[in-house]
């Protein structure tokens, strides 16, 4: 199977004043394709050439990890926003957060600092375990929620090509801006 960077479903500068087209264009469209080019690259003629890219994730180590879970982090990210973001989560998933972090904003808080926490490169993470219950974590470098049995729905990403050009080293003033411009109801997708 040979993996292609998907087409974003909007505009290179849809996201902006939050993400601008610049970091758009470099960290989708060189970092992202590169990760998946390498992924490609290191999937050639072995045991992993045909599986889906969360059985990659799974299984592999090393390079081979490292570029399939980038790969699939940055979609995954990419395609939680929209610019018509900024609406809260309704329905069981606020429900959710509401018992698991005792509201939206505790949680949105809550989410930030573990970003801003994680020292270096990597992500933060929203994923739900089998009985539903809400977990933030860190992750660094490529890790990834799905190696720990987790189902991830959220994520933002704390590597400084993520945010530099728009932010410098504000890494909090970049993550509080992705609030504008995440579609909850993507996210509730993910939780159902």
């Amino acid at each position: 199977m040979k993996y292609e960077l998907p087409e974003l479903p909007y505009a290179n500068d849809a996201l902006e004043p939050a993400i601008s087209a610049r970091t758009i264009e470099f960290h989708y469209g060189k970092h992202e394709k590169a990760y998946i080019d390498n992924l490609n690259r290191l999937i050639k003629g072995t045991e992993f050439e045909d599986m889906e890219l969360e059985d990659i994730i799974a299984k592999a180590d090393g390079a081979l990890f490292n570029n399939a879970s980038q790969a699939w982090n940055h979609i995954f990210y990419f395609f939680t926003f929209a610019p018509d973001g900024a609406s809260e989560p309704k329905g069981e998933l606020r429900k959710a957060i509401d018992r698991d972090f005792g509201g939206f904003d505790n949680f949105k808080q809550a989410f930030v600092d573990a970003g801003v926490g994680l020292f270096g490169s990597g992500w933060v993470w929203l994923s739900h375990d089998e009985q539903g219950k809400l977990f933030i974590t860190q992750g660094k470098n490529a890790e990834n929620p799905i190696r720990d049995g987790l189902t991830p729905i959220l994520t933002f990403d704390v590597w400084e090509h993520a945010y530099y050009l728009d932010y410098q080293n504000r890494r909090a003033d970049a993550l509080n801006q992705l609030w504008n411009i995440v579609d909850w109801e993507v996210v509730e997708s993910r939780y159902k």
